[in-house]
């Protein structure tokens, strides 16, 4: 198969797979942390047991445990498997060299500079690069061995993962398309997740990525917990992400017994393994340990109505929990298309010193506090009690403009990952990608001197 063809074949094409609706289109789940039950041949699934002593159609039955076997049941998550052969039938590991995707943040440089990226190239049309190969590392802190920190990653391909899969024995991944659709095949089943999307591929769990072309987006990965639903308090019993709209993907299959390369993440570290079937061959599963997806779309937007810049917590979709209540390992926030009405308000974000650490990035659209000069595909890093907030132009419009009721952010969809670590770039973002806005800081320093000690 030439290069052209493996960038343009449709995912899951030629395979002997099972569980398939016609034309293609994909089944899901619907619910948030549900318990699932899925089988794509009728019975496959036991009944009254997890582990018989023969399972139905000569499966073999496999547990994957997210949280240890006592943590408290509102929080436990575990499912069970039912595949044509163990995921244990493999051959020896072996260390992959990668200098790019790494989670070793003692010895890269340390800034304090608010950064800014400009969009992160594409791979060149004449090179192969799969989605594993494309992830770089821009920022992180923490340690994959001690189970508690997060790095953030982006990642620029245009080939698919043929016979390869990836699973990541750290942690976590939420994966956010910015350009390109991503066709992910798990051991759970298969999603198609489109920019505006986002997908979270828990701990162990070993999918591939399929793509049509240039593809490029942001990983942010947590080791030590997983992603919850922030708690709504006094909004009620509704509002923000619905649970509701999280999808879950369907039990399906393919038996290939066929060379595959199995690429795994292990204390920061990326090791082969090979095996001589497809990964994917869970004919049925049980649980509630599984990747999904959601649609960025579906966020109902709370924002004040009367006066003053709420604080942007309330866009928060998930929060992975940290070891203080109420403060946040990190968070995945949003800022969507929304109202605007609040009188004798700076509507604007404010300016502003963090005891977080802000990630952001674009998807799409026009950021409304750097209008121009913040571009999808980029992004940008304020670090802890590092000022930051709208630059001049939008600082002026701001504050002198009617106060009409407005939309803002139409046709925009920007994101926050925030960390309650001091997060640490690495020499590829800093230098090596060539991408880093030495300009940023002008943007700035034309804010007027307006104080007036005889006006108020």
């Amino acid at each position: 198969m030439s290069s052209q063809d493996r960038k343009r074949r449709a995912p899951n094409e030629d395979v002997d797979c099972h569980n398939k609706k016609a034309g293609n289109e994909l089944e899901y789940q619907s619910g948030f942390g549900n318990e699932f039950s899925t089988e794509c041949l009728p019975g496959a699934l036991p009944v009254g047991q997890n582990n018989p002593q023969k399972c139905p159609y000569g499966l073999f039955a496999e547990q994957l445990s997210g949280t240890a076997f006592t943590a408290p049941r509102e929080s436990n998550q575990r499912t069970w498997l039912y595949r044509i052969r163990p995921s244990v039938k493999h051959r020896p590991y072996e260390p992959l060299s990668s200098e790019l995707h790494h989670n070793d943040f003692s010895s890269t440089p340390v800034t304090p500079q608010q950064l800014r990226w400009k969009p992160f190239d594409f791979p060149k049309e004449s090179d192969d690069v799969d989605f594993v190969t494309g992830i770089h590392t821009v920022c992180g802190a923490g340690d994959p061995c001690t189970r508690y920190g997060a790095a953030i990653h982006v990642y620029m391909c245009n080939t698919s993962m043929l016979n390869r899969a990836f699973y990541n024995g750290d942690g976590d991944w939420l994966i956010v398309p910015q350009h390109g659709t991503l066709f992910l095949t798990t051991e759970m089943g298969r999603m198609e997740v489109r920019p505006n999307e986002f997908c979270v591929i828990q701990q162990g769990i070993r999918f591939k990525v399929d793509v049509t072309g240039p593809s490029r987006g942001y990983i942010l990965e947590v080791w030590g917990n997983h992603f919850v639903l922030p708690n709504l308090g006094p909004i009620g019993a509704n509002g923000l992400a619905n649970p509701r709209d999280f999808l879950t993907p369907v039990s399906w299959y393919e038996d290939l017994d066929t060379e595959h390369t199995i690429v795994a993440k292990f204390q920061g570290k990326l090791f082969t393994v090979t095996q001589d079937h497809s990964p994917f061959d869970v004919v049925a599963w049980h649980g509630n340990y599984a990747p999904y997806k959601y649609n960025l779309k579906n966020f109902m937007v709370i924002n004040a109505t009367a006066f003053d810049h709420a604080d942007p917590s309330i866009f928060t979709v998930l929060t992975c929990p940290g070891n203080l209540v109420g403060t946040a390992l990190c968070d995945f926030v949003i800022f969507p298309p929304r109202w605007a009405v609040q009188d004798h308000t700076f509507r604007p974000p404010y300016y502003h010193r963090n005891c977080m650490s802000e990630f952001m990035g674009l998807i799409f659209g026009n950021y409304e506090a750097k209008e121009g000069e913040f571009m999808p595909g980029g992004g940008s890093l304020h670090s802890m009690m590092t000022p930051h907030g709208p630059d001049t132009k939008c600082f002026m419009g701001a504050s002198t403009g009617h106060l009409a009721p407005v939309r803002v952010a139409d046709n925009t969809q920007s994101f926050m990952f925030e960390s309650s670590l001091s997060l640490r770039t690495t020499g590829w973002a800093l230098e090596t990608c060539e991408k880093v806005d030495t300009e940023y800081w002008k943007c700035w320093q034309d804010l007027p001197k307006l104080f007036n000690p005889s006006q108020k």
